[in-house]
């Protein structure tokens, strides 16, 4: 009879068993839903339209941002406009933090009109802005001539899908 060797056994069984409780962890990992938390009730009713958000929100905001940054030339030569004091690029900076919020409003409340191009592209505004802010908190005028662009296709591919007049 040949002896057992009760270490090797053990170390065996010990290696089989945790394959096994790795196979079974991955399938309930797999297998198990995803947890997804439910929204928090609403502290008060949606009240303003997507057009009147537009309007006292959205037009306002980007309209500040674009105007904040520009070069005019004339006869009288070559005027450049941008914010040169703290409390003009905390002007900026605000109106480019309220179009990035304004994304939420679009898509809270069932404003959405469709679950696929209206969040991107009220994303793509919001993402917009954000750079618009970053450009304002850093003093770039540069920045915000470039971002201010790329609001205004956001605005443009929007209004080309959805415009309401």
């Amino acid at each position: 009879m040949k002896p057992v060797h009760w270490l090797f056994v053990i170390g065996l069984v010990s290696f089989v068993s945790s394959i096994g409780f790795v196979i079974a962890a991955e399938r309930t990992a797999r297998t198990a839903p995803p947890v997804a938390s439910a929204p928090a009730p609403r502290a008060t009713p949606t009240v303003a339209t997507v057009k009147q958000i537009m309007k006292g929100v959205v037009a306002p905001s980007a309209t500040s941002i674009w105007d904040s940054v520009a070069t005019t030339v004339s006869a009288a030569g070559i005027e450049e406009k941008m914010p040169r004091t703290d409390e003009e690029w905390a002007s900026v900076a605000t109106s480019a933090a309220v179009l990035a919020e304004s994304a939420n409003l679009l898509l809270d409340g069932g404003r959405a009109v469709d679950t696929e191009d209206w969040p991107k592209m009220a994303r793509a505004m919001a993402d917009a802005a954000a750079k618009a802010l970053k450009a304002a908190e850093s003093h770039s005028a540069d920045g915000i001539l470039l971002v201010g662009d790329e609001i205004n296709q956001t605005c443009d591919n929007c209004h080309e899908r959805y415009s309401r007049n």
